[in-house]
């Protein structure tokens, strides 16, 4: 216990009766009280490591979500419009359902009107589908996409070999493909497939280029497509309707007022009618973004829960403690500390254990969340600084909460009273 007469005190220390006593002399005591009652202290400060440890691996997970969900859709295109057939409903049903009507399709003609807005930088009519794609004994099933060369560019997939898909008016039909790395690979092998043939259906189509390999975007998986011009899917799938029609606006400033043209015209050419849905690349992640935003929150908050817990274990044996220490607190109260002095030296042990286990906490909540991201390498798993922050601040100021109780009740005991145990 280090507690001495100075003259004129020292700066940062408590005087009363005499005694002046420095935040380093307090958090020295508390630091040999804890030191006497080590497996207490291990078991108080493991416990606030399961609470900080689960909010770092929590938030960890919930962060790498919500990148994930960004970096994927940014992967789909910048400034990016898609204009989807039918109007959407506030009810959940199918466009048109419950009137009984039909959704309005798409056209090629509504691509080029679309493509002539200003603003637009590249439009993209789309067309999907599943298709068999062979060459000699070798067949496989294939994601088929009927677009032009712009839907390449727009949704930033990348030629590896050869060229993409030709330029020109939407409505031509010449048989050539684009394939995805996986599909060249097993049709081909080692060999070259620029140039060669494949079959896709019952007809037959020259390969012009191979995709990059980009693996998973969105659902699907870009290696194991293959693409054709828009006009020649309708053929294929017998049917003169698009899918989706893809706009990029020149500019992120643009998109809004791009969406209100599109929107305008498509109306302008169905006859009066709002038969069509826009949507904004912006406006998805946004969405996304505030939905796994509050879900990552909602965890933390979930695993924060162990840190109460945590805290009332430590207010607990802190007034088990009281009981035990009667006459070391009349002891010090003897000498001339005053009633914030034992209060201070309480809440110092408080938050001693508090940082210990935040320590521990930490520690095991980055290796827990560098292991899983090992284990999930296609989650970008690391918890934000925010949150490790959070994690130490709440584990500390939940510690000094709870053991506030036990800090006054101590600092209330008589010194004659203490040292005679009663």
């Amino acid at each position: 216990r280090r507690a001495a007469h100075r003259d004129g005190g020292r700066a940062g220390g408590d005087r009363c009766g005499g005694l002046a006593v420095t935040l380093a002399d307090t958090f020295a005591l508390a630091w040999g009280s804890l030191g006497h009652q080590p497996r207490r202290t291990l078991l108080i400060a493991l416990a606030m490591s399961i609470g900080v440890g689960s909010v770092v691996v929590l938030t960890a997970l919930g962060e790498g979500a919500r990148r994930y969900v960004l970096e994927q859709f940014a992967s789909l295109g910048t400034n990016l419009i898609i204009v989807i057939p039918g109007r959407a409903e506030t009810t959940g049903a199918a466009p048109g359902v419950l009137s009984g009507q039909t959704t309005r399709d798409l056209t090629l003609n509504d691509a080029e009107a679309v493509a002539r807005l200003r603003g637009v930088t590249r439009v993209a009519p789309l067309n999907v589908g599943v298709a068999q794609v062979s060459r000699g004994a070798l067949s496989r099933e294939a994601v088929l996409l009927g677009s032009s060369a712009a839907m390449l560019e727009i949704r930033h997939m990348r030629i590896a070999q050869g060229r993409s898909l030709p330029p020109g008016p939407y409505d031509q039909t010449t048989p050539v493909c684009v394939l995805g790395e996986r599909i060249r690979a097993e049709l081909f092998g080692a060999e070259n497939a620029l140039g060669e043939w494949v079959r896709i259906g019952d007809r037959r189509f020259r390969v012009v280029g191979v995709l990059a390999s980009q693996g998973q975007q969105m659902g699907f998986n870009t290696d194991e497509t293959v693409a054709v011009p828009v006009a020649v899917a309708q053929q294929l799938f017998n049917t003169e309707s698009l899918f989706r029609i893809l706009v990029e606006a020149r500019t992120r400033e643009a998109v809004a007022a791009v969406k209100e043209s599109v929107l305008a015209l498509l109306k302008s050419r169905h006859e009066g009618e709002a038969d069509v849905t826009v949507i904004t690349q912006d406006a998805v992640l946004a969405t996304f973004d505030r939905i796994l935003g509050a879900l990552t929150l909602a965890v933390s908050g979930i695993a924060a829960i162990s840190l109460a817990v945590a805290g009332v274990l430590i207010m607990n044996v802190m007034l088990v403690s009281v009981t035990q220490r009667r006459s070391e607190i009349g002891l010090l109260k003897a000498l001339g500390a005053s009633a914030a002095n034992v209060r201070h030296l309480f809440l110092a042990e408080a938050a001693l254990i508090a940082l210990l286990g935040a320590a521990g906490g930490l520690l095991v909540g980055l290796v827990a969340s560098f292991l899983l991201g090992r284990l999930y390498p296609t989650l970008p798993i690391a918890p934000p600084l925010w949150a490790l922050a959070a994690a130490v601040a709440t584990a500390l100021i939940a510690s000094l909460l709870f053991a506030w109780l036990p800090a006054r009740r101590a600092a209330r005991l008589d010194a004659a009273l203490a040292l005679a145990r009663r």
